[in-house]
């Protein structure tokens, strides 16, 4: 069983910065390619961004393009460095991972997840 644990939510001021963490522990975790999904309240759960899991290839949401950024220093432990912060990027952000080198940007393609993290951007 493989966990993610996602850390560094907050609240933060529009135009703001917030960096998210994510570490996964458990069975071997290898070639697992990784993902942020969000989920605004009464919205249903969107794709954010996704990295291959060597980190080579990496995919945005055209909403987060330019101000996001997504990385991994190495197979267990991803970060989403989001800049200029609107109130509309308030929400849950979960860290997801998948049993496949390419990330996807389905949620239902995703295996694990986890429990999510708060992000909330006051205007």
């Amino acid at each position: 069983q493989v966990q993610l644990v996602e850390s560094g939510g907050g609240l933060v001021q529009a135009g703001g910065s917030l960096r998210l963490s994510c570490a996964a522990s458990g069975r071997t975790f290898s070639r697992n390619a990784m993902g942020w999904f969000r989920q605004a309240p009464g919205k249903e759960r969107e794709f954010v961004a996704g990295i291959s899991w060597t980190g080579g290839f990496t995919y945005y949401a055209d909403s987060v393009k330019g101000r996001f950024t997504i990385s991994r220093t190495n197979t267990k432990n991803m970060y989403l460095q989001m800049n200029s912060l609107k109130p509309d990027d308030t929400g849950v952000y979960y860290c997801a991972a998948r049993d496949d080198s390419r990330p996807s940007l389905v949620g239902g393609q995703y295996d694990y997840w986890g429990q999510g993290t708060q992000v909330t951007v006051s205007s």
